[in-house]
């Protein structure tokens, strides 16, 4: 019999690409040293305990908050909690880059899906007013009008 996590699924149920592991850990390492497939193994396994760990601790303090759902704020808590706070600045560090890039991301897919050009201001204004409509239409049940895009204000030089 299969040993079971907290959830009910077998632990290969929860694992990480060995393929994306495996080349984390070689960047890590320098060029002449050699990582037996049993110790990638084991890497893996406590790559993947450790993400169960923070998961779980995490879970614990948005519940503590009497949040439903776990923010980043909970996590870099739980770290702190578990005694990884000296770890704390570069967790959020990475968390800034990836939600920088993530912005960036979809800068670039809106200006390559409708062809206008849009700055990083005007997506967040836009991505905000979109989560408030989805929050009202969730919250309250109902349907908030679409409101058309704001057309680029004309700049009369005649006075």
């Amino acid at each position: 019999m299969e040993p079971m996590d907290i959830v009910g699924r077998t632990k290969e149920d929860a694992s990480l690409p060995k393929a994306t592991m495996t080349k984390i850990i070689k960047e890590m390492l320098p060029p002449d040293v050699r990582v037996a497939r049993d110790c990638q193994d084991l890497l893996i396994e406590c790559c993947v305990e450790f993400i169960n760990l923070i998961s779980s601790e995490s879970n614990e303090v948005c519940n503590r908050e009497d949040k439903r759902t776990i923010a980043p704020e909970h996590v870099l808590k739980a770290l702190d909690v578990l005694g990884f706070g000296d770890y704390i600045e570069e967790v959020y560090a990475a968390y800034e880059q990836h939600r920088l890039e993530t912005m960036q991301d979809t800068v670039r897919a809106g200006k390559l899906s409708n062809g206008a050009e849009m700055t990083e201001e005007e997506a967040l204004a836009a991505q905000q007013r979109m989560f408030a409509e989805a929050r009202a239409r969730m919250n309250n049940g109902i349907t908030v009008p679409k409101q058309p895009n704001p057309e680029p204000e004309q700049h009369n030089t005649n006075s």
